[in-house]
């Protein structure tokens, strides 16, 4: 049996309201969810604030031998730029490619396609929902973050209203890259390289190993054309960097472009993949 999604009978306001309460819903039910749970948590951004440290400790360390700073970049900046990457990796956590071979292989997907609503509106509403767990349990560790590498951070009103959205942005774009590489699955139970290829390309690419002006000419170059800047480097730069306001309004359309270009592309993949998806009941 061919399992599709249920068509969509309200009218278009009455179905805009019915997501609206969707997502509300899912959220609350979240931030619920996931503060009954947070000592594991906490646990869990400790582990991920490892990374950030690592890289925080060896760049101050070359700062300070070069005395003081690192092609003009001052180990106040790093541990800026450090501090603030911890948020937006805990941001940017989404439902990876490789969920969706969980989904398949489990039989969640299956019931999640006859409900009303397609399964990526839940993806997003559910970790939009723990996102305001992870922000308000960021604020003590930034802090003592702070407190220990002493950051330069002085940012002007519009640069945090800015970072504000960016940081969501950044969930946005990445969580539609992940669900399209995730639509493999469908056709393949082996798509672990070409998911670690596409993390490598992350990791090299994004300003999440070193702030981009650190990488070579060429590296910058090609990050302009692909989204992984957009998900990491800008929404800590927007912050901790010193940005035009142009800079700024420039990051958030790039943001927005690859959010719908990630989106276009989901919603192409999806439609070829689920005609792959068959669901056998008793």
């Amino acid at each position: 049996m061919t399992v599709v999604p249920q068509a969509a009978t309200l009218p278009q306001a009455g179905r805009i309201r019915s997501t609206a309460d969707f997502y509300l819903t899912t959220m609350r039910l979240a931030v619920q969810e996931q503060f009954q749970y947070r000592t594991a948590n906490y646990f869990f951004m400790f582990g991920m604030v490892a990374e950030p440290v690592i890289y925080l400790v060896v760049w101050t360390t070359i700062a300070d031998q070069q005395g003081g700073s690192v092609q003009g970049f001052t180990a106040g900046y790093f541990a800026a730029y450090y501090i603030v990457w911890t948020l937006v990796r805990n941001m940017n956590i989404v439902f990876g490619a490789p969920y969706w071979e969980q989904r398949i292989r489990e039989g969640d997907l299956a019931g999640a396609l006859v409900r009303p609503l397609h399964p990526l509106h839940y993806d997003i509403a559910y970790f939009a929902g723990w996102k305001v767990v992870v922000i308000a349990l960021w604020i003590p560790l930034a802090i003592g973050l702070a407190l220990v590498f002493d950051p330069t951070l002085d940012p002007r009103p519009l640069e945090i209203a800015v970072f504000a959205v960016a940081i969501w942005g950044a969930y946005l774009l990445r969580t539609m890259f992940q669900s399209t590489l995730g639509m493999l699955c469908f056709w393949t139970t082996r798509g672990a390289a070409i998911f670690d290829l596409w993390m490598t390309l992350e990791l090299l690419l994004s300003g999440r190993l070193v702030p981009l002006p650190l990488m070579p000419d060429w590296v910058q170059t090609i990050s302009w054309f692909l989204p992984f800047q957009w998900a990491f480097y800008f929404p800590i730069e927007s912050l901790v960097g010193d940005l035009s306001d142009a800079e700024l309004a420039r990051g958030l359309a790039f943001q927005l472009l690859w959010i719908l270009i990630g989106l276009s592309l989901f919603k192409v993949a999806w439609r070829s993949a689920i005609r792959h998806f068959s669901a056998v009941g008793g």
